[in-house]
């Protein structure tokens, strides 16, 4: 499958840098900053052009058809990243959507701010539409017709969040990514269907008022907010 060169188009205020759009495992991290500049990637057999628009709490990566056409250009490890990206792409319908979403975290602990008086567990939220550039319409945004897999959960025991050593008292779950989760054929019947959100149980801000969101597009998690911290998705676009 081919992959043009990638680049991003970030809505944020920080200066502009090159994404390292190497696809990642685990808790990865990513170049930070952000980048000024258009998505060219591309997916064998194209046949329309499409932008995607997504805005995550705390970062994502995108792939079309198995194939990685971007990620936020922002680092995991960037612990208030509420940027919005652009990326566009060319491809066949059916598209396989496939994503990755992360809520920030410390450690393995599902904590944030460890060892301060803000000491305290995160929580997640992303939103994303694509546009078919050639009739401008919305074929694909986040709802309760998005299925996902947790792949990280923490602190399976929440009272832990006052601990003075998270790392050793709080409980975490943590399983690999199932092989081929982004492409076409992979079954992904037995994943919980997504949850929808509000903009303020989200607590979305910055980046997400950059885009104009389509009626249909949700912000979308899974039914737990905070202890679920790594997600796969998917979603199936036909036309």
């Amino acid at each position: 499958m081919a992959l043009a060169v990638v680049a991003f188009a970030a809505c944020s205020d920080d200066s502009s840098t090159t994404a390292n759009t190497t696809p990642t495992t685990g808790a990865a991290d990513t170049t930070a900053g952000t980048t000024a500049g258009t998505t060219a990637a591309t997916v064998a057999g194209s046949t329309s052009t499409f932008t995607a628009e997504v805005w995550a709490d705390n970062w994502f990566s995108l792939y079309v058809n198995g194939v990685l056409v971007g990620e936020d250009s922002v680092s995991i490890t960037t612990e208030r990243s509420f940027n919005a990206e652009t990326i566009t792409f060319t491809a066949s319908y059916p598209l396989t959507i496939a994503m990755v979403t992360k809520d920030f975290k410390e450690t393995d602990s599902g904590l944030e701010y460890i060892g301060t008086d803000r000491q305290q567990m995160g929580d997640g939220g992303f939103i994303a539409q694509i546009t078919d550039t050639t009739t401008g319409a919305v074929v694909a945004a986040t709802s309760s017709d998005w299925r996902g897999l947790v792949i990280h959960r923490a602190p399976l025991n929440t009272d832990c969040v006052t601990s003075a050593d998270p790392d050793t008292d709080c409980q975490f779950e943590s399983t690999a990514e199932p092989d081929g989760w982004a492409d076409a054929d992979f079954d992904d019947s037995a994943w919980v269907t997504a949850n929808t959100y509000s903009e303020d149980e989200v607590g979305a801000k910055d980046g997400y008022t950059e885009i104009a969101w389509d009626a249909s597009a949700a912000l979308i998690w899974t039914s737990d907010l905070k202890v679920d911290n790594t997600i796969l998705w998917r979603f199936t676009a036909t036309a």
